[in-house]
């Protein structure tokens, strides 16, 4: 099978990151992926509701990583990261920085192969996923709620500490893991017209478009980014990369910026980004609490709330939905669903 064509600019963008070219993963390490954190992920079940096809005018296909370890899909990329270290690095430990979703799933991988992990996390950060992170037996140090903030303090804890640091979403490894949702998706679903991601640091998105690529080059592949987030959005438009926002969303999971590697694979694989407004994002909550019985968080319902906000794109279409965590506090889903 031959992988789609690169988006357009991509080539441009290559020449201005040589240095990336050897760094980018392969479908290869999305297959090697695949096989390391099969002993240790869930493979997520694929849900329907003929009820939200009537309403979205087409046939929604969610691929439930709100069921993942650690609830969400990033326990894909991080088992993958850690259990990719040879023994002698593994053994010093293992740093991150993260609002939630990622720095519980190092938690949890480190714990899973007996080693130390230190999370970086801002201020602010939901509840719920500081509990994930300290019940997994990770230690927490406290940040500004910005990115340069993070990526600093994240950088002197490797500094005074000697521990890798795995980076949320800017890492090879993780994203291969996080594509391997997708390979999934695709292995039981061969004939999707398209497949939509949220999309924060882009490690997800990434690796749905790796994947993609090569499993069925003819499905389109969709970030669905808030407009209140839409650096993503913007540094494709504009082809230049923007990191210098401070977003104020719903949807904690992406106010991240893209990295020059993710940048570069989502140039080359997707079709571009769909953004939603913040209302509309807490429908695509409720709808999913309603028809489908299941718990998502903000971060998660972008990508249900793109299809229905762009309802002429995906008509009459089979579109599989990354539903990427569901880790939401009690307090937060009732405001929000109220």
């Amino acid at each position: 099978m031959m992988p789609r064509s690169p988006g357009p600019g991509y080539a441009a963008r290559m020449d201005a990151r040589p240095a990336l070219i050897d760094t980018l993963p392969t479908f290869s390490d999305l297959l090697d992926a695949a096989a390391r954190i099969r002993p240790h992920a869930r493979v997520t079940p694929v849900l329907r509701s003929d009820a939200l096809d009537a309403i979205a005018g087409t046939r929604l296909h969610f691929k439930c990583e709100n069921l993942q370890r650690a609830g969400a899909f990033k326990f894909r990329g991080a088992c993958n990261a850690v259990f990719a270290l040879d023994d002698a690095t593994a053994s010093r430990g293992v740093a991150t920085q993260s609002s939630g979703n990622h720095g519980a799933a190092i938690a949890l991988a480190c714990r899973l192969r007996g080693i130390p992990a230190t999370v970086v996390v801002p201020e602010g950060a939901p509840q719920v996923k500081l509990e994930a992170i300290v019940g997994e037996g990770a230690r927490i140090v406290r940040c500004a709620p910005n990115m340069r903030a993070r990526d600093a303090a994240v950088a002197e804890v490797v500094a005074e500490t000697g521990v890798t640091l795995i980076h949320p979403f800017d890492h090879p490894d993780v994203i291969a893991g996080q594509g391997t949702a997708a390979m999934e998706l695709l292995t039981t679903h061969p004939t999707l017209d398209a497949i939509v991601a949220p999309v924060g640091g882009g490690g997800l998105l990434s690796g749905t478009g790796l994947a993609s690529r090569t499993l069925s080059p003819r499905t389109q592949v969709w970030g669905a980014e808030p407009d209140a987030a839409r650096d993503a959005y913007d540094s494709l438009a504009s082809g230049a990369l923007i990191t210098d926002r401070v977003p104020d969303t719903i949807c904690d999971g992406l106010r991240g910026h893209l990295s020059p590697r993710t940048f570069t694979l989502i140039a080359r694989d997707a079709d571009g980004i769909l953004l939603a407004d913040e209302e509309a994002i807490r429908d695509a909550m409720r709808l999913a609490w309603t028809h489908l019985k299941l718990v998502i968080e903000p971060s998660s319902a972008v990508a249900l709330a793109v299809v229905l906000g762009h309802p002429a794109r995906f008509a009459g279409q089979h579109i599989g939905l990354i539903l990427s965590g569901g880790n939401i506090d009690a307090a937060s889903l009732s405001s929000l669903l109220a």
